[in-house]
């Protein structure tokens, strides 16, 4: 029997999200642009599939589009955003997913700026006032909660800065929905959000764009999605991710104080048994279910082929960076070294994981060190 220990790459679909992907795909696979009484049926089913994600949000419904997940999300926010004030620029914290670096860089070019984040990783609102006091800012972007640390970012504080300054604020939630509280989420400009994150389907989500920006547009040719967004919408990966959220959201306060201690046990076994290891943005506040671990000795790669012999899941840390050489980004703008990055391993539960499976973990773990010293840690490893 396998301990899934990697939840921050991806969930498994919850049984009631398949339940209503089943009955869409048997019973509403019409195309819901057609005009045909079926099809006019699909449409008001995605409507009201629409307000209901939109009502978890407090946000209007004409507010969300729905999409192929945070990835195309984040592309499109930085594409309009350049589209429309072709002259300015954008400011991202230092430890952005992929998905936003790489398009800021593609997108904005010498435009796109980095802003810094402390020893925790959280983005220093100092630095951010004094980039936005420059004048020129159309944008920031800010993960709300770091993929590979869990590190929360105080992204209230961070829209009342971008208020003062004009520039509109994007929050990339994809690992906040299904694990924090969504109150006050949509207050942002644009909120990009991926299903399978929280027991949905992969490739769908959505993005919530803010009255503000009613000419938004991502990908073109049709008028699907009020024109937001081209393209026949996959209504049964819709319904799927709304009963995914109905279902998470019902069991989420209680999960996430289970979860919270459960992980805070399993480190503080760590750092009983273990001396010298290090847990990134311990002390900031995080996501309950995330505990990013720099262990005493041995490459991470190692660690995790050793813990998936012994039937424990985890990651080195984001699965988007698999294939790329070097040390996490992440790590380094909080000051790792490249040796720490590379003894570094992610671990990142289900809301329904234990405190047993967490403490077999800790067993696991503290049992395999002994062996993990002389194991080549400088060669170059990839994250996945």
């Amino acid at each position: 029997m396998s301990h899934y220990f990697d939840a921050n790459a991806t969930t498994p679909l919850l049984p009631e999200a398949r339940a209503a992907w089943l009955e869409a795909v048997d019973d509403c696979w019409h195309n819901p642009s057609s005009p045909t009484r079926a099809a006019a049926r699909v449409m008001a089913l995605l409507e009201a599939a629409r307000e209901g994600i939109a009502g978890y949000f407090g946000a209007a419904p004409e507010r969300v589009v729905f999409n192929s997940g945070a990835t195309e999300g984040n592309r499109d926010v930085l594409a309009y955003l350049r589209r429309i004030e072709p002259t300015k620029r954008m400011l991202m914290s230092a430890v952005e997913h992929p998905s936003v670096r790489e398009n800021a860089r593609a997108i904005f070019g010498p435009d796109a700026r980095e802003v810094t984040v402390d020893a925790l990783g959280r983005l220093e609102l100092a630095a951010l006032e004094e980039a936005l006091s420059a004048g020129g800012v159309s944008l920031v972007s800010l993960l709300a909660a770091s993929n590979e640390t869990g590190v929360i970012q105080p992204w209230r504080e961070v829209l009342a800065v971008c208020r003062r300054h004009g520039a509109a604020l994007h929050l990339d939630a994809t690992q906040w929905v299904g694990k924090e509280d969504l109150a006050g989420l949509a207050e942002a400009d644009f909120v990009t959000v991926s299903g399978h994150k929280f027991g949905g389907p992969k490739g769908a989500g959505w993005l919530i764009v803010s009255p503000a920006f009613t000419g938004f547009t991502g990908q073109r040719g049709g008028a699907q999605e009020h024109d937001h967004r081209a393209g026949t919408e996959n209504y049964p990966a819709i319904a799927a991710m709304r009963a995914a959220l109905a279902a998470s959201e019902a069991t989420r306060a209680a999960n996430h104080a289970q979860c919270a201690a459960a992980r805070d046990n399993f480190e503080a076994q760590l750092i009983a048994s273990m001396p010298g290891v290090r847990i990134w943005g311990q002390g900031a506040p995080r996501l309950a279910n995330t505990s990013s671990v720099c262990l005493p000795v041995g490459e991470n790669m190692r660690w995790v082929r050793r813990l998936d012999a012994q039937g424990f899941l985890v990651s080195t840390g984001s699965a988007c960076a698999t294939g790329k050489a070097g040390p996490s980004h992440v790590l380094a703008a909080m000051g790792a070294t490249d040796d720490e990055a590379r003894r570094t391993v992610r671990v990142s539960s289900l809301p329904t994981t234990s405190g047993d499976e967490w403490g077999a973990l800790a067993s696991a773990m503290i049992s395999l060190l002994p062996g993990m010293g002389d194991d080549g840690s400088n060669s170059q490893v990839i994250s996945i």
